[in-house]
């Protein structure tokens, strides 16, 4: 299997070194998945960690009522399902395929039998799955106590890429989308939006979203 699996990218692995990650490639299988597949579903038995070695993922919670609630966006060198590697609870949210690509798959078996091998891959693996937990708590914290266009902010902060004289977010993101993300109405997006618009903080092309400048402190 090629090395460029970007399991050295995955932050619960940092700090193993190239054997082991090697031994970790040498046990997982490339899946391709289509725009719509459904790739792990809320409540499904656990099969191991994925890594996005290309394409767009969406991870997302579906209240009784249909209500979705988008938990992020996934794109290349990108992970999800690590809790399945340390215990077999079902799956905590469901995760959709936005567009053609290919997902590394890690089992359960295989990082096990690493740690056989090797007890302190998992004082490493513990360790930096401390400090992701830290991370997700900033990140409940910003939707309990930041306002909506605050989160929006945030948003936009961490999915824009510079490109010449500007950020440039190239996921195609709906108001809708975007709703989802930060935990709000689209009806507060859309007025949002409009206003750094007009302002001239950004420009929509298409569902991407130009950061012309620097957007302000507050809405």
């Amino acid at each position: 299997m090629a090395s460029d699996t970007y399991l050295d990218r995955v932050d619960i692995f940092a700090g193993l070194n190239e054997s082991q990650l090697e031994a970790l490639r040498q046990n997982s299988r490339i899946r391709a998945v289509l725009p719509g597949t459904i790739v792990v579903s809320e409540g499904d038995e656990p099969h191991g960690l994925f890594i996005v070695q290309s394409g767009t993922l969406k991870a997302f919670l579906m209240d009784e009522n249909g209500r979705e609630i988008t938990l992020s966006l996934l794109g290349e060198g990108d992970y999800f399902g690590e809790l399945a590697l340390l215990d077999d609870a079902p799956r905590s949210a469901s995760v959709i395929a936005l567009e053609r690509g290919e997902l590394l798959q890690l089992s359960q078996q295989a990082f096990l039998e690493l740690i056989e091998n090797d007890p302190k891959v998992m004082h490493t693996v513990v360790r930096n799955l401390v400090s992701r937990i830290r991370s997700l708590t900033d990140s409940v914290r910003a939707l309990a106590l930041v306002d909506v266009f605050g989160r929006i902010s945030r948003l936009f902060s961490s999915l824009a890429q510079e490109q010449g004289d500007h950020h440039v977010i190239e996921q195609r993101l709906t108001q809708q989308e975007i709703a989802n993300l930060v935990g709000a109405s689209r009806e507060m997006v859309n007025r949002i939006l409009r206003d750094l618009v007009t302002g001239g903080y950004i420009e929509i092309e298409h569902h991407r979203v130009i950061l012309l400048k620097k957007l302000p402190p507050r809405w």
